[in-house]
């Protein structure tokens, strides 16, 4: 009934709690609230920090729980970094979500782990019994499917279960099984977006990017198809079908245009990721040393040691390697220090607000120093007015992408807009 690490309850001792307090209430049946905590990004923190480090950070979630309850609440740790509660006094859908609201907010608070501090979120699902023939097991089960609905949409988020729920899972079912047959059928196609150098707008490469227009669910989200192939185990194939398909188009670019490909954070624990990655670029034709890999830190942490090998492998062959998303990670200069990154992309969100805040032109100048500093490359992400393009320039930033220069456009219509571009610079070459 009790664990060992934290002294709270285990999913037993909840259970037993529930079940006694549905027999308490069947005279007068008041309804009551159960709420399931995940804390997001604790598995990579603890691989990351070590095992001491995350039984730290579980002590100190469980004593912040159960000082940010009532007395009638019961706490309990039901899984490796879930807890649970049972909250007699909570009435309503409403006040569901007020609560786990608050205890996001309780376990947003930096976590002393020795000589450092470390963030992490929480993702909240939460059941009310508001009908007497509801079990336990049913209660603690509703609760678990809007858990797995919080982390689905993107994690730091409270569900309260409700019947339109369960069709929102059912839906996500049936595009997954859709995805996987898209995939199976080689029905995900990359699209190109253009990568440029800011001081003239010419081309430098193209970063391939999934898109999925299914037969019967018409055009599908990449923000919606590419978090679900990585929460079921889709993105290692749906990895090699793209790569595969980029590089093919890639091939009969301009040998000075380079092919940017993501890797998944799956597929930097994988230790057969870079030579799959390298067979597949030897198959097509396209030169390794045309390839760039981003990854992202996220990425990173899960196994850093392993992650090392396969960028170890990669610039052996002559792949180049970016860090995606730069700034909005965990530990971002101690990843500089321990990994050969040629390039850093900077985040769009600084570059969205770098006319009006600031500290957001403080930090990608500063960025932008560091790199210059490192002998590494710094990519701006998101550009889609002139006026970011002119201040990136200004501060020193090299290279860039976004609307400004163009979307992610098919293998058809990015070869003509290469044709088209290189015939422009072939004449102003002659004019000049």
């Amino acid at each position: 009934m009790t664990d060992r690490l934290t002294g709270l309850g285990t999913r037993a001792r909840l259970k037993d709690k529930i079940a006694r307090l549905i027999v308490e209430r069947e005279a007068d049946p008041a309804p009551f609230a159960v709420a399931i905590v995940d804390l997001d990004g604790f598995k990579p923190i603890n691989d990351l920090y070590g095992r001491t480090a995350g039984d730290g950070i579980l002590k100190q979630a469980a004593l912040r729980l159960r000082a940010a309850l009532d007395g009638a609440s019961t706490v309990t740790r039901i899984g490796a970094d879930e807890f649970a509660i049972l909250a007699p006094m909570v009435f309503s859908a409403s006040a569901a979500r007020q609560l786990a609201t608050m205890l996001i907010e309780v376990l947003s608070a930096p976590y002393d782990i020795g000589a450092r501090s470390v963030r992490l979120t929480a993702s909240v699902g939460t059941s009310i019994y508001d009908d007497m023939a509801e079990t336990t097991e049913g209660l603690i089960g509703k609760a678990e499917t809007a858990l797995y609905e919080a982390r689905r949409v993107g994690r730091n988020r409270v569900v309260v279960y409700s019947p339109e729920l369960v069709e929102a899972v059912h839906s996500v079912t049936r595009i997954e099984q859709a995805l996987r047959r898209a995939v199976s059928n080689g029905e995900v196609e990359p699209h190109f977006q253009p990568i440029v150098a800011l001081d003239g707008g010419h081309l430098l490469g193209f970063e391939a990017l999934a898109r999925w227009n299914d037969h019967d669910l018409g055009p599908v989200s990449p923000g919606l198809f590419i978090p679900l192939a990585e929460e079921r185990g889709i993105m290692p194939d749906l990895s090699r079908l793209l790569l595969g398909k980029a590089a093919d188009a890639a091939r009969n670019w301009p040998r000075h245009l380079f092919l940017a490909f993501n890797l998944s954070p799956e597929q930097l624990v994988d230790h057969s990721t870079a030579r799959e990655v390298l067979e597949i670029s030897a198959r097509s034709g396209l030169d390794p040393r045309r390839l760039e890999v981003e990854i992202t830190e996220t990425g990173l942490m899960s196994q850093p040691e392993t992650a090392a090998t396969i960028i170890g492998e990669f610039k052996r062959a002559g792949v180049r390697i970016a860090l995606d998303d730069f700034g909005t990670g965990q530990s971002s200069l101690g990843r500089l220090r321990d990994f050969p990154f040629d390039k850093l992309k900077i985040d769009r969100s600084f570059i969205a607000s770098i006319l009006n805040d600031r500290p957001s032109e403080h930090i990608v100048k500063a960025i932008l120093a560091m790199c210059a500093g490192l002998g590494i490359g710094a990519v701006a992400e998101g550009i889609e007015e002139r006026a970011q393009a002119k201040r990136l320039a200004e501060l020193g930033c090299r290279m860039g992408q976004g609307f400004l220069y163009g979307r992610a456009e098919s293998a058809i219509a990015t070869t003509d807009l290469i044709q088209s571009r290189e015939s422009r610079r072939l004449a102003e070459l002659k004019r000049s």
